[in-house]
């Protein structure tokens, strides 16, 4: 395991490409965490310059200050990447490690804490130490070909939200049919028809939508 690094203010600075009053201030504004303290010296460590080159990342692509203060406060208060994936994980969806830059790039400007609360709690978003997780590349994928249509991020996690009940709802249907028939051990096997059956269903659903006048 790598030795963990910490850094004086100047050195932290340097290293960030930023000078040290700059630094002082984003403290102040509280975009980077309290250094640890030794007497009257404070050490900062490998977050802290991840954190600050995260900044210069956002506000080359034109985010502001106060923007990157709420996204910070937003990431610095969410879900662990423990809690989001659970045991073992999802089965078939693949998880996404993103920098803020990364995450606030596929949205458009648009990772405001409102919406980053809602994805968390949804359970698309988690922490883990300075990057994001998302739960599946292919909702993220399609979230932010939504975002880029321009369709509000926060009107996405709302359908995202009805998605998910009715989602339960048809899991709990095709489960509660196989347990009937079969037994728990043949669901990971019949998984795919279920699957099969709600795209399917979804296509011609959508077919019939556009008929209509």
């Amino acid at each position: 395991m790598a030795e963990k690094r910490e850094y004086r203010m100047e050195e932290l600075a340097r290293l960030a490409g930023i000078t040290v009053r700059t630094l002082r201030f984003y403290r102040e504004r509280k975009l980077i965490p309290p250094p640890r303290r030794e007497g009257r010296i404070a050490w900062y460590d490998d977050h802290h310059l991840a954190r600050l080159r995260t900044i210069t990342a956002l506000l080359e692509r034109g985010h502001t200050l106060n923007g990157i203060a709420e996204l910070a406060e937003a990431f610095d208060h969410g879900r662990d990447v423990g809690d989001l994936l659970g045991v073992g994980g999802p089965t078939e969806e693949e998880p996404v490690h993103l920098t803020p830059e990364e995450l606030a790039d596929h949205y458009a400007g648009e990772a405001t804490p409102e919406n980053l609360a809602a994805a968390m709690e949804l359970g698309y978003l988690g922490t883990d130490g300075e990057e994001i997780v998302h739960i599946s590349r292919r909702l993220l994928d399609v979230s932010s070909a939504l975002v880029h249509e321009g369709i509000p991020l926060a009107e996405v996690l709302r359908a995202a939200q009805q998605v998910r009940t009715h989602a339960d709802a048809l899991a709990d249907l095709f489960t509660d049919l196989v347990l009937r028939h079969t037994s728990a051990q043949d669901l990971p096997r019949l998984r795919p028809l279920a699957r099969s059956v709600v795209e399917a269903e979804l296509s011609l659903a959508l077919d019939r939508r556009m008929r209509k006048p």
